[in-house]
């Protein structure tokens, strides 16, 4: 104490603000081995119903996310576009899962996807469905430059990523609400998050900032009617998406199978607007927040020229 007082003003000022520091970025590290090691995950059943109804669900993240749900004992209303996946998905499923119920439905959210979710409406009049899972999402063939982005592409991700999303929330969300419970996620993307530009794939990381803030909003507008809605950001995950834009061909710590992804989604459902699940891709969102954004820029776009080349 003695040797404190003996200290220049500005030296004690500046150990204070370490401490402060130190103290706040502690907390914060506290708080993240809770919520992704120690949190109690929800029942979801009780939380929120017995239905779950998961959009682009016969492949990737969305059928790993479909098991998981079946395992949790939701019944489950699968969405696709193809039907033959759609029934060998639901078959697969209740093998594993006899004792839920599973429906199918066909949505083609690149074609008409207005009339599809009118379809979609009368098939699921009644249901409880207490969880939603937005994950229909496409992306460029390739890596591209805006100019290079042939009409048809764009308006195919705006269709399918924002407009497929907007209009699912849309039809289920009344239903949600006479119940006063009930969780949405939609499934997001580092790449209008964690780094400051996706360039080269410009168009799908803008629908996907749209899916982040549309989140946001919705959060905060139904919370109070007993409401989560939840923006899930993965990295990469092994894919067939990733597999043909990314080039990543196996599963590894950082780009992990959509069933240890959707694992880790599973168990975040209602804990906050936004949440990255899986625990390697945040320590990656944490380095990343370290760099100088146009150090970012310049890497992802050099990422973004490489794929072009080996196109």
């Amino acid at each position: 104490m003695n040797h404190l007082k003996t200290q220049p003003l500005f030296v004690l000022l500046l150990s204070f603000i370490g401490f402060i520091s130190f103290l706040k970025n502690f907390i914060i590290f506290l708080k993240w081995i809770f919520i992704t090691f120690l949190r109690t995950p929800k029942n979801l059943v009780q939380s929120y119903g017995s239905w779950a109804l998961i959009t682009g669900s016969t492949d990737g993240i969305g059928k790993a996310f479909a098991f998981q749900l079946a395992q949790k004992g939701l019944n489950l209303i699968l969405v696709a576009r193809n039907l033959n996946k759609l029934q060998q998905v639901c078959y697969e499923i209740q093998a594993q899962n006899p004792n839920i119920k599973v429906k199918i439905i066909v949505v083609d959210f690149s074609f008409n996807v207005t009339k599809g979710i009118q379809e979609m409406k009368k098939r699921i009049e009644g249901l409880n469905i207490g969880v939603l899972i937005n994950n229909v999402g496409v992306t460029y063939p390739r890596a591209m430059f805006f100019h290079e982005v042939d009409e048809n592409i764009w308006k195919n991700i705006v269709k399918v990523n924002l407009q497929g999303t907007t209009l699912v929330t849309m039809a289920v969300l009344p239903g949600m609400i006479g119940r006063r419970k009930g969780a949405i996620v939609n499934i997001g993307s580092g790449a209008s998050i964690v780094v400051p530009s996706h360039p080269l794939f410009s168009i799908y990381a803008a629908t996907k900032a749209y899916i982040d803030q549309f989140t946001r909003c919705l959060y905060v507008e139904y919370k109070h009617h007993g409401i989560d809605v939840q923006c899930q950001v993965p990295l990469y995950v092994k894919t067939k998406m990733t597999s043909r834009v990314a080039s990543i061909e196996k599963s590894s710590l950082f780009s992990p199978t959509p069933e240890k992804y959707a694992k880790a989604g599973v168990a975040q459902i209602g804990y906050g607007w936004r949440s990255m699940p899986y625990w390697p891709h945040s320590i990656q969102w944490w380095f990343a927040s370290l760099l100088p954004q146009p150090l970012l820029d310049a890497w992802r776009l050099s990422i973004g020229l490489n794929r072009r080349i080996k196109t």
